[in-house]
């Protein structure tokens, strides 16, 4: 995984409309960079439900949320429909800046190993450095732990 201080890697990604992002459309932002697994499974609606809801909250404080998961662009758009959704979920089918990022990693369940998106969550300051990373991140509470890291 990479560390805090390191500039954040370089990335462009369709969002859930085909759109490209890419992160120096952020430059000279805050934002937060959450990586989680899957569309539609318990822990990532629950993230991404606290995300949505706390939205109007990040925009107030100069902050922009963008998820990051292997989905593509499809499955985003419903989950954003059903999700009531206003950030970006950016589709990494390929996996490539999950690597970037080192959250592509070998999990654990159920006695079975398997590739999979370690839930993790890089904060980005307007210079372009990540500040502060949560890594193996629990859903529920993290979208205002990342909103008191700010305000500090």
């Amino acid at each position: 995984m990479i560390s805090e201080g390191e500039p954040v890697p370089s990335f462009e990604l369709q969002d859930a409309d085909g759109k490209l992002v890419s992160s120096s459309d952020l430059a000279g932002q805050k934002y937060v960079i959450y990586f989680y697994p899957r569309d539609f499974t318990p822990g990532c609606t629950t993230e991404a439900d606290e995300f949505a809801k706390n939205y109007e909250r990040f925009r107030e404080a100069g902050i922009e949320v963008i998820g990051i998961s292997p989905d593509d662009t499809r499955s985003h758009r419903k989950f954003c429909d059903k999700m009531g959704i206003r950030f970006p979920l950016l589709s990494d089918t390929e996996k490539q800046v999950s690597q970037k990022f080192g959250v592509w990693a070998k999990k654990k369940f159920m006695g079975r190993e398997y590739m999979g998106v370690v839930r993790s969550t890089f904060l980005v300051d307007e210079s372009g450095k990540i500040f502060k990373i949560f890594a193996k991140v629990k859903p529920a509470g993290h979208s205002e732990q990342v909103l008191g890291m700010f305000a500090n």
